[in-house]
């Protein structure tokens, strides 16, 4: 295996899968961490990977199975908030916007704390990473009904959480 292969996979993979893995661990230190596991395994395997296309879902397997695995041990699901390595805010923003979308965005995390497990991993791919219906059902290894119903339910679920804690759902779309 080249080493520059895999140095280039990494480049173009590594801030997506340490996203990914921050949404499920809100810790950036431990998705630091599970971010370099991810790619330690598949450098193990990087050899026998021939599907560049898929790339990115086996990736995001690893990643997946490592956090559930972590999870287990400690017996405790602990999901989002959403978070990224780089900031939200950008350069057009006021500085009003920017602490009004920070402040949403926290109010938002809190929300999807309370959902459950399957209905927080749905709103993630969904949602958050954009993967369509078929995309999303394929890295859960379910049906695309499973997948529009869990959306549907979860969707209802935050507005409900949100409602209940005095926000409206206007400011989250």
């Amino acid at each position: 295996m080249e080493r520059d292969a895999f140095q280039t996979f990494y480049m173009s993979q590594s801030d997506a899968i340490f996203k990914y893995i921050f949404f499920m661990v809100n810790n950036k230190e431990q998705a630091e961490d599970f971010t370099q596991e991810t790619f330690f395994k598949a450098y193990k395997q990087f050899e026998t990977f021939r599907h560049e296309a898929a790339a990115h879902t086996w990736l995001k397997r690893i990643a997946r199975n490592l956090v559930y695995d972590h999870y287990r041990k400690k017996r405790l699901i602990k999901f989002l908030p959403l978070g990224h390595k780089k900031d939200y805010a950008d350069d057009t923003q006021t500085p009003s916007e920017v602490l009004e979308t920070g402040e949403n965005m926290a109010i938002l995390y809190e929300a999807l704390k309370k959902l459950k497990l399957s209905y927080r991993e749905t709103v993630i791919l969904r949602k958050i990473e954009g993967l369509t219906v078929k995309e999303a059902a394929q890295f859960l290894q379910c049906s695309e009904a499973k997948v529009k119903n869990n959306t549907f339910r979860a969707m209802a679920a935050l507005k409900k959480i949100l409602q209940e804690g005095g926000h409206s759902d206007e400011s989250f779309r």
